[in-house]
């Protein structure tokens, strides 16, 4: 194995154990890893297959749950069979949006808990209280945060000359 392909393999065992940490499966995040360092930027889910050493279900099944989750894109050349897969433009961007949509959830659950509890005790409601608040919270703090966020791709943009 050649010293590149070692940084390479490196970054994507990295990389994918981080995503898993996030909840990820296993391939899931191998599969994103390689697209976020492939050059060109597409590859097909045989070239996946061959450099994560995967069989093609494995890949089919992380691909899947990748589009799924509007991180990548697929995409046919002309005169070309094959799928293409790359990570989408602002893939970053949707997979907070799904992160903010399921606080929102939790905060739900966590209310709906609280009033089928039948006790004023304050240690038997503490969890539930805690993932209200905190859920909450996120949500509260979430629009200006993406406010920011907006703000700082548009200058960065600007500044680009984009």
């Amino acid at each position: 194995m050649s010293e590149s392909s070692e940084i390479r393999e490196d970054f994507i065992t990295e990389m994918g154990r981080v995503l898993e940490n996030f909840g990820l499966p296993h391939m899931v995040g191998r599969v994103f890893s390689a697209l976020l360092i492939a050059d060109p930027p597409e590859k097909t889910a045989q070239e996946l297959a061959d450099e994560l050493q995967a069989s093609r279900g494995a890949i089919s099944g992380a691909i899947k749950m990748l589009e799924l989750m509007q991180m990548i894109d697929r995409k046919r050349k002309p005169a070309d069979r094959k799928d293409y897969f790359s990570v989408r433009p602002n893939a970053w961007s949707a997979a907070f949006m799904n992160e903010i949509m399921g606080i929102s959830l939790l905060r739900k659950l966590a209310e709906k808990g609280l009033r089928i509890i039948n006790s004023d005790d304050p240690k038997v409601t503490r969890g539930l209280r805690d993932m209200r608040d905190m859920t909450a919270f996120a949500e509260e703090e979430f629009p200006a945060l993406w406010e920011k966020w907006s703000k700082y791709q548009e200058d960065k943009k600007e500044g680009e000359g984009l």
